[in-house]
């Protein structure tokens, strides 16, 4: 028995209960399920295409460039596009990230695919976000091989893809969505929330980009 069990069934001891109390689990589980929300704005309630223009809208207002494509198969084709207009290597890293992966990445005949953890020496990085928050315009990417947390900080381009029904109103519905998906016990490590490119004021109050993290920001969200 480890320390953290000894813990726990002294504290059951002393209120008198049992660790395999069907009801009072119950009672918590129904707690969790019903915990009412804040105050959510009207914007973040907008039907699903005020959504995904408010999102667009937002994420642009923050400094990242957005586009949209039809479907998975016009990604590598956006992606490769936005490497050639900034003159970047037709280099590229990303996870095992499933959705990625049904993309026809050998239409690009010169576009290289590196796969895995960013080491720090690429210069663009591409995701495959959770959800995004229309309200904001933020992102939300969680860690896991799919996609590692690397990619999210270490290159100087980051390229997120974003799947148009993904896109919620507000955080509060990312929460649930993430709770609902991938469950207990599955939860990542980390949740991480992107809104725009890295950038620093604290010198003289001017912007810099890129001080934290990638200096660019491309969402292609796929309708």
């Amino acid at each position: 028995m480890s320390g953290r069990d000894t813990v726990l069934g002294k504290i059951r001891a002393s209120i008198g209960v049992s660790g395999a109390d069907e009801a009072r689990k119950t009672t918590v589980a129904a707690r969790l399920e019903q915990t009412p929300t804040g105050v959510i704005p009207a914007r973040a309630q907008l039907p699903m295409a005020g959504q995904l223009e408010l999102f667009c809208t937002m994420a642009s207002k923050f400094g990242a460039t957005v586009t949209r494509v039809s479907d998975y198969k016009k990604v590598p084709a956006e992606i490769s596009a936005y490497l050639r207009t900034r003159n970047l290597p037709s280099e590229i890293r990303m996870g095992a990230d499933e959705r990625l992966a049904k993309a026809d990445w050998s239409s690009e005949k010169t576009l290289e695919v590196r796969h895995g953890a960013s080491d720090g020496g690429d210069l663009a990085g591409v995701s495959h976000a959770m959800a995004g928050i229309a309200e904001t315009g933020t992102l939300a990417l969680h860690s896991g091989a799919a996609n590692p947390t690397t990619i999210n900080f270490l290159p100087e381009h980051h390229i997120v893809v974003l799947k148009a029904g993904d896109i919620k109103g507000d955080m509060e519905s990312v929460w649930a969505m993430m709770r609902m998906d991938l469950g207990k016990g599955v939860m990542p490590r980390a949740l991480n929330l992107v809104t725009g490119p890295s950038r620093s004021g604290d010198i003289e109050q001017t912007i810099i980009l890129g001080a934290h993290g990638p200096k660019a920001l491309h969402i292609v969200v796929v309708e």
